[in-house]
């Protein structure tokens, strides 16, 4: 399952929760019994609500703390505390691991803000009941959804926000650090649009990834309310719950090299192209005749590459052909899903393709090994039929 969050109002543990609840509301309980078994005080009311604003409607999650102001009783709870309170409360393990992997991202972040070490930082706000309650009710909720996690744009915000070190400018430095590498819109409406929960929630599902483009089925929604009202728009967090299609392609990032070289012999020009092909990062080299300026015979030369590496195959051209400049892109691409097998066929060992394609399975021997079999065409034939074989057994099996 892919699950997308829009932070049409921002982000923050409370929308997080209320926004899942509203798409899975079979979790509700657990949740809650979830939350409770942390440690929460009998007196501290927690509630899932119906809310609407402004043409939305989804629900909202509070945690009323009355007279509990702070966790342990006062106002500066240490990491180390909140990991031991979680430590000893009678969590799933996989609860527990999550809460404390949560809180660990807002830790590490706050310590390289103020230069301590982790085990030191004290947590002001975050130390409360109410972030303790968004943290480990997120952290069931992903326990118990099997998904990959991606969001949209993040709202920059802007102005500043009180918080126990002062004023401090939005977003707060910690939120900053916990969201390096995600996009941010700045859509004009002032005020901190995704608190430092939020953004620990967000960076612990790695939720920037690149957008998924397979072809998916959209199988439930959701939204989750902040407590903030924004003028003109909806604070909310709307969740997409996704079932990825049964395409039998993915989608992938490939780089296209491409160049021309009429001034390097044939010969050299064979001995670069092989040694840029068995390049490590290089999927293939193509090759093929043109006529370049005043008539000249010119090879025109096409790579494909990792992206990632694209530096080093740049270098390995110009390394290995007299080219004096490369066009590249980063071109995304559908593949059919493949599998290679080696199959014993009359005691020789053929390796095999296997394509799952839409009309069903096809299976290719590798011609390197055919070349090697003993004998003329019709028997190279008799053993890629036999490969062909015992590999779609393999297959079934």
């Amino acid at each position: 399952m892919l699950i997308h969050l829009d932070a049409i109002g921002g982000v923050a543990g409370d929308m997080f929760i209320a926004a899942v609840l509203d798409a899975f509301p079979d979790l509700r309980d657990g949740m809650l019994g979830a939350i409770r078994a942390s440690g929460l005080p009998d007196d501290v009311e927690v509630t899932v609500n119906q809310h609407a604003d402004h043409a939305l409607t989804g629900l909202r999650f509070f945690v009323d703390e009355g007279r509990h102001l702070h966790a342990p009783g006062h106002s500066h709870t240490k990491f180390s505390d909140i990991r031991n309170m979680l430590n000893s409360a009678p969590l799933d393990s996989e609860v527990r691991t999550h809460a404390i992997g949560i809180f660990s991202r807002v830790a590490e972040a706050e310590a390289k803000v103020h230069g301590k070490p982790v085990d030191e930082v004290s947590f002001h706000e975050l130390g409360e009941w109410d972030s303790i309650a968004d943290i480990v009710g997120a952290a069931y909720l992903i326990s118990r959804l099997d998904a990959r996690w991606s969001v949209g744009s993040v709202p920059q915000g802007s102005g500043r926000v009180r918080t126990a070190h002062g004023n401090l400018p939005v977003p707060a430095p910690a939120t900053v650090l916990l969201l390096e590498g995600f996009e941010f819109e700045d859509d004009g409406v002032a005020g901190e649009r995704v608190t430092p929960t939020g953004a620990a929630i967000l960076n612990y599902l790695d939720a920037n990834q690149p957008r998924d483009r397979k072809p998916r089925r959209l199988v439930r929604s959701g939204s989750g309310f902040g407590t903030r009202t924004l003028p003109g728009m909806s604070n909310v967090l709307r969740l997409l719950a996704f079932e990825t299609s049964g395409s039998v392609t993915e989608t992938d990032r490939i780089a296209e090299l491409a160049f021309e070289v009429d001034d390097q012999t044939p010969e050299d020009l064979a001995i670069g192209l092989d040694k840029l092909r068995a390049h490590p990062s290089v999927l293939d080299v193509l090759q093929s005749p043109a006529y370049g300026k005043k008539g000249r015979v010119t090879a025109r030369v096409q790579v494909l590459a990792d992206p990632d590496d694209l530096e080093n195959v740049l270098n390995a051209s110009f390394a290995e052909t007299t080219t004096l400049g490369v066009r590249y892109q980063i071109l995304e691409r559908r593949k059919l899903r493949r599998t290679q097998a080696a199959v014993d066929a009359n005691g020789r060992t053929v390796r095999v393709k296997l394509a799952d394609r839409p009309g069903g399975l096809t299976v290719k021997a590798e011609a390197d090994d055919l070349s090697k079999v003993i004998g003329d065409h019709s028997e190279r034939e008799r053993v890629r039929r036999l490969a062909e074989s015992a590999s779609r057994k393999k297959d079934k099996a």
